[in-house]
């Protein structure tokens, strides 16, 4: 049960319509069939928040306060394989002596293939995998565990064919467009290199943009601000963390162990004008910390939350969930922050001039006290 217990990841997604505790319904009429019906043939569906083999889906189990909380559920069998290559080989060998032949042609090993797969395959037992789900309803969001592109783009189309809407994947780009009108494609693309002769890059990168100049602001201005409810956080980046430049040489670069933000490899890869791609972000609100992976496209990995104060099963959920939401309020307010600065004529021109002047001292101390 990811969302109850433990560190998450996850994605966020906009809802392009609002939705009540009604919508359960909806999820309830896709409920997956019996485990006992699967075949060669996957089985997919929906299923409780509880676990991937409750089928009950119910007010009583799937409904916490303004959440909904279900998983897309799949089972299917499958053929390990070291197990399919042994078996296809030994079939051959039987089939290469029936035939009295040294190799045999294409269209055979292809009969082998399917004739092995139609023996082991009834004999497997069933793979069970979830995506879980919560719909925030008072914040139209949808906070799934999709993290791969193939698991995004089956989340997707399952909750469009259950909700009938289509669900919008929060990136650095589509958020710059809901919350500020900001088109990414309308921004001149840019470096942070103090180096003038370096190209630019290609496109527009704002979620690079964002980390690295998150990385800025956490060691000149400090580390307090403030969220929407007034309440103040504070913040501290750390490694591992993972550089990244389009163009000639070493696209990507991470280091780990020790102090990486610190060393001398970050401060080449920023003179040559990588950005920060991953990065462990850490927030402190009041007695409370948070800490997780962060991506530059705003997927959330291995969030730890603070401990929570609730015993019961309900009241440690919607504890829980109330700790993500201030986290990625808490994400979003300084992003905000980031694009008022990015699309200001006055301020960006100054802020990249320091940064690019923070960059070129940051290189030269990291070189200095290499050498000593």
């Amino acid at each position: 049960m990811a969302f109850e217990s433990g560190s998450i990841s996850f994605r966020l997604f906009y809802l392009t319509q609002q939705y009540d505790s009604s919508l359960l319904e909806e999820f309830a009429k896709r409920i997956a069939v019996p485990l006992e019906q699967l075949d060669r043939h996957p089985i997919t569906g929906w299923v409780s928040g509880r676990h991937l083999l409750d089928r009950e889906i119910t007010d009583e189990k799937c409904v916490v306060g303004p959440y909904l909380h279900v998983q897309q559920f799949k089972a299917e069998k499958k053929i390990p394989a070291s197990l399919f290559k042994a078996y296809v080989h030994l079939e051959e060998d039987i089939e290469l002596r029936a035939r009295q032949l040294e190799f045999l042609p294409r269209k055979a090993k292809a009969e082998v293939k399917a004739r092995v797969t139609e023996m082991l395959l009834p004999r497997m037992p069933p793979t069970l995998t979830g995506i879980p789900l919560v719909v925030d309803f008072r914040n139209d969001l949808a906070i799934a565990g999709a993290m791969s592109d193939n698991q995004i783009d089956a989340f997707v189309m399952g909750f469009k064919e259950t909700a009938n809407s289509t669900p919008i994947l929060l990136t650095a780009e589509s958020a710059a467009l809901k919350r500020k009108q900001i088109n990414a494609n309308d921004l001149t693309p840019f470096h942070f290199s103090p180096d003038e002769a370096l190209e630019p890059p290609q496109e527009t990168t704002l979620g690079m943009d964002f980390l690295t100049w998150l990385w800025y602001i956490w060691e000149k201005e400090g580390a307090v601000h403030h969220l929407p409810d007034g309440r103040e956080f504070g913040i501290m980046l750390e490694g591992p963390v993972t550089f990244f430049r389009e163009g000639q040489g070493a696209h990507e670069v991470a280091l780990r162990k020790g102090l990486p933000l610190n060393s001398r490899e970050a401060g080449t890869a920023l003179a040559c004008g990588k950005k920060l791609k991953r990065v462990k972000f850490t927030l402190a609100v009041g007695e409370d910390v948070y800490a997780a992976t962060m991506d530059a496209d705003f997927a959330i990995r291995s969030l730890k939350l603070p401990k929570g104060e609730q015993d019961t099963p309900q009241g440690k959920f919607e504890e829980r969930m109330l700790f993500i939401e201030t986290f990625w309020t808490a994400w979003l307010a300084l992003y905000d922050r980031f694009l008022d600065a990015r699309i200001s004529p006055d301020v960006w021109p100054k802020t990249l001039k320091k940064m690019r002047t923070w960059i070129a001292e940051f290189d030269d101390k990291q070189a200095q006290a290499y050498a000593e």
